[in-house]
């Protein structure tokens, strides 16, 4: 299922290339004149469920809300998220919040961050992030803006791990986020054969194609979420209503 996205970057809706987030040189591929706002009214209307809005970095605060008000109960919302403002974020209207740097404390999972997650919004409304880069023949978890790896490398038995704490994994392949060449699908199978609960990749989705691609390789248990190639976004490989008209498909076979 296709589902979709709001970056936000210095209060404005774009889409940016991955790795470059926090290398210091920020290469963007699209800057919205559309607000937040606007991108959740339009997935409203598309029905489209479990998208997520991402706070690249500060001052992002008051265009996230605007989305999650105008979507309530749709969009997932992650970028800063702890177990101070977790819920104040659902009660803004997320559906779940999703978390990463500070689960990935000093480049390692810390359990007791964790578990107050869990103990303060519950599993079924947590979303772990485990946006990964490859190294060597490995995906490696990588946190802090996407610069800084952990020590915890994607495989069954840590997908089975996290599963016991949150309703649901995101996944960025970094390595390809924004550049529009391609998913990687090596990484979309493993996680179609490690995860028992749903995951959103996301990363160099190209075509619409890549959707049927994408349910195919992940066996039906991975959403691929779609930025820069899509004409909502200023790109060119995806009509916005295909993605739509995909998932209304799906959704009657």
């Amino acid at each position: 299922m296709f589902r979709p996205c709001i970056d936000l970057h210095e209060g404005k809706v774009k889409q940016i290339v991955g790795g470059t987030l926090s290398a210091g040189d920020l290469r963007t591929n699209f800057v919205s004149d559309r607000s937040a706002a606007w991108y959740g009214e339009l997935y409203k209307m598309g029905g489209l469920k479990g998208g997520h809005v991402i706070m690249l970095g500060p001052g992002n605060e008051l265009a996230a809300k605007e989305a999650l008000a105008a979507y309530p109960g749709g969009l997932q919302i992650g970028g800063g998220i702890n177990a101070d403002n977790a819920q104040g974020w659902l009660d803004a209207g997320a559906s779940h919040v999703i978390v990463t740097s500070w689960v990935f404390r000093e480049a390692r999972v810390d359990r007791t961050r964790l578990a107050e997650l869990v103990k303060t919004v519950g599993k079924r409304r947590l979303v772990l992030d485990l946006s990964c880069r490859k190294r060597a023949n490995e995906y490696v978890v990588v946190t802090d803006g996407w610069k800084n790896f952990t020590d915890t490398i994607l495989s069954g038995n840590t997908l089975r791990d996290f599963a016991n704490s949150c309703a649901e994994f995101l996944v960025h392949a970094v390595d390809v986020e924004g550049l529009c060449q391609g998913v990687d699908m090596t990484l979309v199978e493993k996680l179609g054969e490690w995860s028992s609960i749903p995951v959103t990749y996301a990363g160099g989705a190209r075509s619409i194609e890549d959707l049927e691609s994408v349910d195919l390789a992940g066996k039906g248990r991975v959403d691929l979420s779609i930025g820069s190639a899509l004409d909502i976004f200023g790109g060119t490989g995806v009509r916005y209503a295909d993605a739509v008209a995909f998932n209304r498909r799906k959704r009657q076979t």
